[in-house]
């Protein structure tokens, strides 16, 4: 189990960590340039979690897990740091106190919830307890829908109005995954008795498909901001980000579909 542990937080804290240092410069690049104050936090939080990211790649699997609790509890606390940076910056925004800013409420919003997941799992991990796999298969599909839906409402708000068709597919996305998304809790309202293999199953074949869908329209939108071939204002990283997050959806849905049938039991709780 050890091990186990050793490999998940190692495997956690390299995928969040390299998100919440790209979330800092998206978030800084949206700042006005008299916010030198916001910008001054944000470079701070990117240089942060470039270290936690540089020193959870430097960790072996066969770690001491001692070694490896100890480390997931540091980096719990600048998490909960960059946190409260991002509803602090979302409270300014929506109290008009940063007109002009290019970051968006939701996007802002978007990201906290992002750490707030992030600080979640390694409280999990250090405590011995992720969820159960029904509950875990529903929670966690819960929040990654979300987070394609608010995707696509973001790359249709970045691309330039004259890219009309990118537009219409974004917002066709967008709806795609606001109607599974409330499928999703539909089936979370109706626990445990929605829990049957089957429903769950079927749950996630159904969330597979449109993310696979979602991912490859990604990688598309990637490659031609990448090649300057679109008109938008949508910085490469940030194409490539979501396309990340993207992916690691579908190999959460992957590793679900193989604990369900017991092909496979990665899901670690007690």
């Amino acid at each position: 189990m050890s091990d186990l542990f050793v490999v998940r937080s190692l495997e956690e804290v390299r995928f969040w960590s390299r998100i919440m240092k790209e979330h800092s410069f998206f978030l800084r690049l949206g700042f006005r340039c008299e916010d030198t104050t916001l910008i001054n936090e944000a470079n701070h939080f990117y240089r942060t979690f470039e270290g936690i990211e540089r020193r959870a790649l430097a960790f072996t699997d066969d770690a001491d897990p001692a070694t490896i609790r100890q480390f997931n509890i540091e980096v719990h606390t600048s998490v909960c740091h960059i946190w409260a940076f991002k509803r602090k910056v979302l409270g300014l925004i929506l109290t008009c106190q940063l007109p002009g800013g290019t970051n968006f409420p939701l996007l802002v919003d978007h990201v906290s919830r992002e750490a707030n997941y992030f600080r979640k799992r390694l409280e999990e991990l250090n405590q011995g307890q992720l969820e159960p796999l029904h509950d875990a298969i529903i929670d966690e599909n819960v929040f990654f829908l979300r987070i394609m839906a608010d995707h696509a409402k973001f790359i249709g708000h970045l691309l330039d109005p004259s890219e009309r068709k990118l537009v219409d597919q974004a917002r066709d996305f967008s709806h795609d995954f606001d109607q599974l998304l409330f499928q999703a809790r539909d089936i979370e309202s109706m626990r445990p008795q929605s829990q049957t293999g089957p429903i769950l199953s079927q749950f996630l074949d159904q969330n597979r498909v449109s993310v696979k869908s979602l991912r490859d329209f990604k990688k598309t939108a990637r490659d031609l901001i990448d090649q300057c071939k679109i008109k938008s204002i949508i910085h490469p990283l940030l194409a490539d980000h979501v396309f990340r997050e993207a992916e690691r959806f579908l190999e959460i849905i992957d590793m679900f579909e193989k604990s369900l049938t017991g092909k496979n039991n990665t899901w670690i709780h007690h």
